[in-house]
């Protein structure tokens, strides 16, 4: 895939800092030190010195207007003096850090989340204290589609009781008609997870649904969902257009979270894909949006990965190509070593991490591979992270 030169030069220059006055104490915007021209510069040489050794890197693709583009925002509450506050995690703690409005974040979602918090006290509710395991609200999660304007509300509390749930909803909603489904998530446990395993769907069907490289996608409140949407067309596409599938191609979408690599090339190249993911309700939102979309070529199973693979290769399976989209940890050891006994033509990895991207390479380009296109994606700008692509074919 090319990358747009008169883009990129006529790309939004945002100044050093930004004029964030939490950049220090909040740890989420490491780069906000240069403008979005040096954090470029700064990615580009990290994924020449990580994996540079394997190949061209070719120029990483930034964003024209890199503010304001996470449409999944969540944010933590506490009581402090007495007083209800709501923001995100200082890097490495549990301390939280207020925040009312983020350069990165979706501007609805923080109003969304500013208003839960000064509606708490009306309704004589305590944020949730994780040490002592009494309060209510822990944490609100807002996703919004990018295309569709549909917003979701995840109230995340530490007690299924919500006291008033009614009039608070009914409050919530009068304010932000917007708002097309209400969530309640039920956390009690002592995690660092979000989430819950219980929910109530308190208003609307419980998902929101969204457009992806003309394809139509739910998204419930525990599914995976890129959080950046312009890049991730941009990232899809270059993934598919590296795959160079055929309709008579069997393919494997491994880590596939709710399809969306699968059902786009499914539906685009008509070959047959194999989805494997380990979240159960990403799994069932996979298959309903292949029915969504009519793609008959494609089907889902809830696994690990590494684990199927393994089976697959047991039963003498064999796959034309393979996209895997790992978490930061990386792939799963079994899942490489099943990828090498399967061989499979083309493998497209997508990474969100450099570091895991390189030992994971280091590993195929050792067992029979060899990388030949590597194109770094900013999904995440004014953050350390940088998404890279990365085709590799079988050594003849």
């Amino acid at each position: 895939m090319k990358t747009d030169k008169t883009k990129n030069t006529k790309r939004k220059k945002e100044g050093k800092g930004n004029g964030c006055p939490l950049y220090k104490k909040c740890g989420g915007c490491q780069l906000q030190n240069m403008n979005y021209e040096e954090q470029l510069s700064f990615k580009q040489v990290k994924c020449i010195k990580a994996l540079g050794k394997f190949g061209h890197v070719e120029e990483i693709i930034g964003m024209d207007n890199p503010v304001h583009y996470r449409n999944k925002v969540q944010a933590a509450f506490k009581n402090v003096n007495g007083k209800v506050i709501s923001g995100v995690y200082q890097s490495a703690s549990h301390r939280i850090v207020p925040v009312t409005e983020c350069l990165l974040e979706d501007e609805f979602a923080d109003e969304i989340i500013v208003f839960v918090r000064k509606l708490l006290p009306q309704f004589r509710l305590n944020a949730y204290n994780e040490d002592t395991g009494r309060g209510f609200l822990r944490h609100v999660l807002v996703r919004r589609g990018f295309s569709s304007g549909e917003v979701m509300v995840v109230l995340v509390t530490g007690t299924e009781l919500f006291p008033k749930k009614k009039e608070f909803l009914g409050a919530l909603l009068k304010a932000f008609p917007e708002i097309t489904t209400v969530v309640q998530n039920v956390n009690n446990s002592k995690t660092s997870m979000v989430l819950g395993k219980k929910e109530f769907v308190l208003y609307g069907n419980g998902y929101i649904e969204d457009t992806l490289c003309s394809c139509k996608f739910r998204i419930s409140p525990r599914s995976f969902y890129q959080i950046n949407p312009v890049q991730t067309e941009i990232l899809y596409k270059t993934a598919i257009d590296f795959a160079a599938l055929k309709k008579s191609d069997r393919v494997l979408d491994a880590y596939c979270g709710t399809g969306t690599i699968g059902i786009v090339a499914a539906k685009s190249s008509g070959a047959k894909v194999v989805g494997v993911e380990l979240n159960s309700d990403a799994v069932s939102d996979a298959v309903f949006n292949a029915r969504e979309n009519n793609v008959e070529n494609a089907e889902f199973y809830c696994a690990d990965a590494g684990r199927f693979m393994v089976e697959a290769a047991a039963q003498g399976e064999k796959f034309n190509a393979v996209f895997m989209d790992p978490p930061r940890a990386g792939s799963d050891l079994n899942f490489l070593k099943s990828i090498v006994k399967t061989a499979p033509e083309r493998v497209v990895y997508v990474s969100c991490s450099v570091e895991t991207l390189e030992r994971d390479l280091l590993f195929l380009s050792k067992n029979g591979y060899r990388v030949k296109k590597i194109q770094p994606v900013d999904m995440f700008p004014h953050t350390n992270h940088v998404e890279c692509v990365v085709l590799l074919s079988r050594k003849k």
